[in-house]
């Protein structure tokens, strides 16, 4: 183990600089401090009711009155239009007058045919009669229900003349005016329009495909609106719409956010400014984004070895521990005036603050930035310069 430690601290000379740092270097250093640290996701959307419904009209005609205005509150149920129903009122007297006609010959046809039944059963008509008999009673029987029909579709025609508010709510849109014609053909006209409850509120926000895999139903969400910039509003995300909608190139998909609206501050199509808060530490150790990336720049020695001065070969447990410890994680610790590097496990990082979750302890002095490159302290003589960045050798003085 002895030999093994010895191969590697060689190798690490080897491949360092044998400086070592005076009081005088320059360093940017920050005190290891506790923060909340947020990941977050922003985009814009639309305030909206949770449950509207588009009220409309399934029969053409002139609207004869309106009963509800601009932010009524209306109940389930309410008359809140009527259309003219003379001429609904006209078909309904027609289709009743074809029904009675209907009936009577029916009536008429099925004592015919009851009269040429028995007679055919005595022999005294021919087939060809009771043929026709039956031929004349089925027909009658055929336009009875068929007025029938029409009669019930007559009377419900007549009654969606009366327009009725399906929900509770407050009527948030209103499209005719008195005495403005309605056509009802392959589309059905939207005459209001009725919001159920506007102390729920929701906004519709278009995320970048880029940030919406992190997005997930439950998240907390804030997010604020023009009309009240100094104020931030509360919601969670209830839906993920799987749905893309592609503009000018850039693919986003729908976020549903449900937010409580009890001060009636958000109004149906306001513009929201939203932030999905996709991650959370709360009071965790951190350390700026900048000092996971710092290396110390030890400048340039004044000899180099040479290739063929010593060789040096190593184990592949000794390769591997040197790798790993080349891709881990880490930050430089200051004491006094030496630097050595830390391994640190990372979370949540805002782009600004990282945390750490293992590696430092709160207080601990970390390097930021170097600001020159590090100078060599005259040393006694016969003491060779020693990597101020690498372990001391065991059983050797720390100087």
């Amino acid at each position: 183990m002895k030999r093994i430690s010895y191969i590697f601290l060689a190798a690490a000379a080897l491949v360092s600089c044998s400086k070592q740092p005076s009081v005088e270097d320059s360093f940017e250093t920050q005190v290891v401090e506790r923060a909340t640290i947020t990941n977050s996701v922003t985009a814009t959307g639309k305030v909206e009711p949770v449950n509207s419904v588009d009220v409309g009209t399934q029969v053409s005609g002139i609207i004869k009155k309106l009963y509800v205005d601009y932010n009524s509150e209306v109940k389930a149920g309410q008359v809140i239009a009527e259309l003219d129903k003379t001429t609904l009122q006209a078909e309904l007297l027609s289709s009743q007058a074809n029904l009675e006609s209907c009936k009577a010959e029916l009536k008429y046809q099925e004592a015919n045919y009851n009269r040429i039944k028995e007679l055919y059963g005595r022999k005294v008509i021919s087939d060809a009669d009771m043929e026709q008999a039956d031929y004349s009673y089925s027909k009658a029987k055929a336009a009875y229900s068929k007025a029938q029909s029409d009669m019930v579709r007559v009377k419900q025609n007549l009654s969606y003349a009366t327009i009725y508010s399906p929900i509770d709510g407050i009527v948030l849109y209103r499209a005719v005016e008195e005495g403005q014609t309605v056509a009802s053909s392959f589309n059905t006209p939207t005459l209001f329009t009725i919001a159920k409850d506007l102390t729920q509120m929701r906004v519709i926000a278009n995320v970048d495909e880029a940030d919406i895999g992190s997005v997930k139903e439950g998240l907390d969400v804030e997010f604020s609106v023009d009309a009240f910039p100094d104020e931030v509003f509360k919601g969670k995300v209830s839906q993920v719409r799987l749905q893309a909608t592609t503009t000018s190139n850039v693919v986003t998909y729908e976020v549903v956010i449900t937010a409580n609206n009890d001060k009636m501050k958000l109004m149906p199509g306001m513009t929201a400014n939203i932030t999905i808060i996709t991650a959370r530490a709360v009071d965790a150790l951190y350390v700026p984004v900048k000092a996971l990336s710092f290396r110390p720049s030890m400048g340039e020695p004044k000899e180099r070895p040479r290739r063929d001065s010593m060789q040096v070969v190593m184990p592949d447990s000794i390769k591997e521990k040197m790798q790993k410890f080349h891709d881990a994680k880490k930050v430089f610790v200051k004491e006094g005036n030496m630097i050595h590097p830390v391994i640190v496990e990372t979370g949540v990082s805002d782009g600004t603050k990282t945390e750490i979750k293992s590696g430092l302890a709160e207080g601990d002095t970390i390097v930021t930035a170097q600001t020159g490159d590090v100078k060599s302290m005259p040393k006694p003589s016969g003491q060779k310069n020693s990597n101020p960045f690498m372990p001391q050798r065991p059983g050797g003085r720390r100087r």
